[in-house]
């Protein structure tokens, strides 16, 4: 099996990491939305001056997950005001953890999930937290399997389409640091 490699994002690669934001975002979410949904979020969520503003945010990092050389699933983490919804200054949100479709089964979600966890512990955080869409079971128990559990929830604006995401954090002891 071949290695997973983990690495940050440069701003100069804005163009590579909106084509597998929108690709990864795409495959998982298409069959359970609406195309003007999906239109409307992949053109504004995925736009190169929200990617650059994100890229360029210092409590913002994007981590590319390669595999043989090629770009095959990537995270995003926030501290501080860039967290999605407000949290204390010691906790670290994973905003995105995606993977190709044709990657999954192969540890490149884990790989990724573990470079958040690491960057947690450098950064001393009580825990780790993030939402997670109802309708995506395979999500939740992947981060169930990691020691997450349901704190509340909140909701996703997608398009039109109010959605649910379960909110689920992941204390931090002075062990796993």
């Amino acid at each position: 099996m071949n290695q997973v490699t983990i690495r940050p994002v440069s701003p100069q690669e804005v163009d590579q990491l909106q084509q597998i934001g929108r690709q990864t975002f795409f495959e998982t979410f298409a069959t359970s939305n609406s195309e003007p949904n999906m239109r409307t979020y992949l053109a504004e969520g995925f736009a190169t001056e929200k990617l650059m503003a994100e890229l360029q945010n210092p409590d913002s990092r994007f981590y590319f997950a390669e595999l043989n050389n090629a770009v095959v699933g990537y995270l995003k983490v926030n501290t501080g005001r860039a967290q999605t919804e407000a949290q204390p200054a010691d906790a670290l949100e994973i905003e995105r953890i995606y993977v190709l479709q044709d990657y999954h089964g192969q540890h490149v979600g884990q790989a990724l999930y573990d470079q958040a966890l690491q960057l947690a512990a450098q950064a001393r955080a009580s825990y780790l937290w993030l939402g997670v869409w109802e309708a995506n079971p395979r999500a939740i128990r992947f981060y169930q399997k990691n020691g997450f559990v349901e704190f509340g929830k909140h909701v996703f604006t997608l398009g039109d389409d109010q959605q649910t995401d379960i909110l689920m954090r992941r204390p931090l002891t002075d062990s796993s640091h």
